[in-house]
């Protein structure tokens, strides 16, 4: 009974927050914006996170991993990020193209396969997925192994898919062969 109320509760809370998203008229690049934010995630050393979609910006509110060894705990306290346990961030549309452009002189290995597995990649993808489905972004939420998408469809109605980052390994290659093309 415990997971039909709870089914029904995030139903509730994603057509409440279907009601009031912007409307599909405005699209977004969510490839390009998921990886930017995955990228700051990354940086962060975020990786378990609710990510929601709202008028003009995104907010994030995750936690970041555990320190494997008391040197990484070190390096964090160094960099002055010993104390991200849990927090929320909000990326406007400026706060990715920045993000976006410092990745972009980063980026030193064109034409190679990247890696399907880190985040950004995996926030990328999952952004060239709900792009090909003309969809409108109102939540993800990333966990280790499953993702959950929670998206307004082209033609207006609620959808909730919940996947294995793994399932969307051949969109990840479909992607990059598109990519390969186009140069």
């Amino acid at each position: 009974m415990g997971e039909a109320n709870a089914n029904y509760r995030l139903r509730w809370e994603f057509e409440d927050s279907f009601s009031t998203s912007e409307s599909m008229e405005t699209k977004a690049s969510y490839d390009k914006d998921l990886r930017a934010i995955g990228q700051a995630l990354e940086m962060r050393g975020v990786t378990t996170f609710e990510l929601k979609s709202q008028l003009g910006h995104y907010v994030v509110h995750g936690a970041g991993e555990k320190p494997a060894s008391v040197m990484a705990s070190v390096r964090r306290w160094l960099q002055g990020r010993e104390k991200e346990d849990s927090s929320s961030i909000s990326y406007t549309a400026q706060d990715i193209e920045r993000i976006d452009q410092e990745g972009k002189q980063r980026r030193v290995r064109a034409g190679r396969l990247p890696d399907f597995y880190s985040l950004s990649n995996t926030l990328r993808t999952l952004g060239g997925y709900l792009s090909s489905k003309d969809a409108q972004l109102l939540e993800l939420h990333m966990r280790p192994l499953t993702v959950t998408l929670l998206y307004q469809n082209k033609d207006g109605h609620p959808q909730m898919e919940d996947r294995t980052i793994a399932s969307f390994f051949n969109v990840f290659t479909e992607m990059h062969g598109k990519r390969g093309r186009k140069t």
